[in-house]
Parts: structure tokens; sequence; C-alpha cells
């Protein structure tokens, strides 16, 4: 039975203020074997991210299925209002812990970071500086990779194939790619020759690096509102993250870019003395950000789908490829090797 009127009923909800979320899913189930140092880890990760942004950010953490210890630690961030949204689930798949996340709010970006994420200051404005200098930025990750180049990006590929604003220029931050390399365990990830250079855009405003990776990136809040997947089967990898992260920035017709210098640290699962030193490096913020004004969308259409399909399937083609990379300036013996 009901008696009486609801007071919230038909009420709209009241402007929050907060207008860059940030999704963090958690899967921490034990403390043993891979997942050891993976507390310590994650109160890095969160603790970074909590000091480095701006009033205006919202931090939803997933927890998946983790441990009653981390659950508990979460719990304690969230009643301390470190955090602002807080769901427990079984283990659901870090990309349906995703999706939990992008539902219920309307944020103009949305940032998805993994829990093994180190912020460094400035990572916030690193990604607005780039969204406001290239209008067709949909994506925008704060470490930059050499081997990008060619992972949805034909777009811009065909946007600028005759343009010296897509050039290979010298990498800024051979450091911060090599920290990476590092991170999954493979040091010889990068070369030399990808240690050297790496494919940019360049205007009069800024510079950014091709493509953008999957552990931490900034999105556009708009990409997700036309997402037609509202759940994967897989809990970690398969095609989930292409169709659910890549697939409708491309699809959208906006640019997946990255920073020229490192703004993040990838951890990994195995605590090192380095990321403390990294840590302690980080200062809390404070100021003030004002929201980011974003240009209409670039969707083109049927014929942009058409192109788009094209140029991937020319970029695959490695006797294509190999005569693309020296047009854009890298050095023509160099080609296999960064290639490899």
């Amino acid at each position: 039975m009901r008696i009486g009127f609801n007071p919230h009923k038909d009420k709209k909800e009241l402007l929050s203020g907060y207008w860059h979320q940030i999704i963090v899913p958690v899967y921490l189930p034990s403390e043993g074997d891979y997942f050891k140092d993976g507390l310590t880890i994650l109160k890095l990760c969160l603790e970074s991210l909590i000091k480095t942004v701006h009033s205006h950010t919202f931090i939803t953490v997933i927890n998946n299925g983790s441990s009653q210890q981390v659950a508990d630690y979460l719990e304690n961030l969230f009643r301390e209002k470190q955090i602002h949204e807080l769901t427990h689930t079984t283990n659901i798949g870090k990309l349906n812990s995703i999706l939990k996340g992008l539902s219920g709010g309307n944020f103009d970006f949305v940032t998805i970071a993994d829990a093994d994420v180190l912020f460094l200051n400035g990572w916030q404005q690193a990604a607005y500086d780039i969204f406001l200098a290239f209008p067709k930025a949909g994506a925008v990750c704060p470490t930059p990779s050499s081997k990008s180049f060619r992972e949805n990006t034909a777009n811009i590929w065909g946007s600028l194939m005759f343009s010296s604003k897509l050039s290979f220029r010298p990498v800024a931050d051979p450091e911060g790619l090599k920290a990476f390399a590092h991170s999954i365990g493979n040091p010889g990830f990068y070369n030399e020759e990808h240690l050297k250079k790496y494919l940019t855009v360049k205007n009069a405003k800024s510079e950014a690096v091709i493509g953008a990776g999957h552990f931490v990136t900034t999105y556009r809040g708009d990409i997700f509102s036309k997402l037609n997947t509202r759940f994967t089967p897989y809990k970690l990898g398969g095609k989930s993250e292409n169709q659910i992260l890549d697939l409708p920035v491309v699809g959208q017709g906006f640019w997946r870019l990255s920073t020229k210098y490192n703004y993040a640290f990838h951890m990994g699962n195995v605590f090192e003395p380095w990321m403390h030193d990294a840590f302690t490096q980080v200062d809390r913020q404070q100021a003030e950000v004002w929201p980011v004004m974003l240009s209409s969308k670039p969707y083109k259409g049927l014929m942009y789908h058409t192109k788009y399909d094209l140029l991937v399937w020319l970029l695959r083609r490695k006797s294509i490829i190999r005569k693309l990379l020296p047009f854009k300036g890298l050095e023509r013996q160099n080609t296999q090797k960064y290639l490899s």
C-alpha cells in the first residue's frame, strides 16, 4: 500500500557541479600470488588520483568482486568522501564494470583507468589542452606510445595523409616509454628507433602523439551516449575493449591521441620502490579549473565509414605502410625496425 505523494517525484536533478568523471574498476580477489601487492598498488593509484584532480571531478570506483580487505579500504574512502560513488559487485569483468560506472551519469569528460595507474600532476589539464587544440580529439591518453600509430587511427591518416601536420617527430620523454615497457615485464617492447621518434599531429596550438592506449584514457563524455553495447561476455580481453572503448570513438569521427609527455605511470602487479618515490613527488592540487567547452561532433556518415574501412585495410598492408613511414619523416633505413 502507498499513502501520500513522493516529494521527489517529477523534480529535476540539480546540477552537481561535476563535469569530469573518473571510473576505476577494481578486481583484487586475494593477497596471494599474482595479487599479493594489489592493495598497496591500489592505494597508490587512488591516492595519487585524489591528489591530482580538480574539485569538479567525480570519482567512481566499481569493486568487481575484490576481497573483504579491499572492500573495507574502498568503503573507508567513500565514508571520508574521498571518492563519490562506490559500487560492489561480484566478478562481472572489467568492461561490464566500466559499463556499470557509465550508467546514470552525464559528464563532459570520462576517464577510464585501471587500478594500477599512478597519476602525476597536470594530467587532467594536459588532456584538456589536447581536446581544445584538436577539435576532432575524442580520446586522450596521458602516456604516449610509439607503437600506436596504426591502432584505430585510420581517420587521422585519411585527414592528414598529405599534410605536414602529421609527421614523425622526436620523442619528448623516452624514459616514460621505457617505464611502460618495464611495467609490462617486457623491457624490449620499444626498440631504439621507437625511443627516437613517434608519429604526431601538430598545429599552431599544440602537438599530440597519434593513437591512445587503454590502461588510462580520457574520453569526450558524449562518446558513450550512443553506445549500443550494454554487456560483454568477456571478463577481460576478447573484442570487448575494441568494441566499447575504441570503435565508439572512431565510429563517430573522432581521433585517438596521446600527450607528448608522460603524465601517468603503469605500475603492474608488483610493488617497486620507485613507485613510492614517484608518489611522494605528487602534490595535492586545489587550482580552480573552468569547464572546457567542446566543439560539435565531426561525424561524417556512410561515406566516412567507407573511407575509414578502406584506410584500415591499406594501413595493414606492409608494402604500403613501408612507403608511408618515410613519406611521413621516418628514415627509410629504419622503417623495417620500426615496424618490428
